[in-house]
C-alpha cells in the first residue's frame, strides 16, 4: 500500500533522520518509520475518551443556529479561515 501526503521539508529531513537512526540505513526504513508512527497514532486517538453521540447534522445545525449568514457567505468565510490557519501551521518552526 502506497501513502502519499506533503508534509513541510523540514520535518521530513527530521524524520529521515531518525528513521534510519533508528532502523539503519538499509532499504524499508522509512516503511518501518510510518508504520510504527501510525500505529503510534492510531493507539492515541483510539484511546481519546472524547467521543460524540448523537446525530452530527443537529449538532452543527443547533452551533450553526445564532450565525445570521447566507450559506455561500459562510462558506467563502470558512474558507478564507482555513487557509489563513494552514499558512499559520506552515509557519511553525519544526526544529
Amino acid at each position: 500500500m502506497v501513502i502519499r501526503a506533503n508534509i513541510d521539508p523540514r520535518l521530513e529531513r527530521r524524520f529521515r533522520e531518525l528513521a534510519m537512526r533508528r532502523f539503519g540505513y538499509g532499504k524499508g526504513a522509512l516503511s518501518k518509520a510510518v508504520e510504527e508512527a501510525i500505529i503510534k497514532w492510531i493507539s492515541s486517538i483510539e484511546n481519546e475518551s472524547e467521543s460524540f453521540e448523537g446525530d452530527p447534522i443537529e449538532a452543527i445545525e443547533g452551533i450553526l443556529s445564532d450565525i445570521d449568514m447566507e450559506s455561500v457567505s459562510l462558506q467563502h468565510k470558512i474558507k478564507d479561515l482555513w487557509s489563513s490557519k494552514g499558512a499559520e501551521r506552515r509557519r511553525i518552526n519544526l526544529t
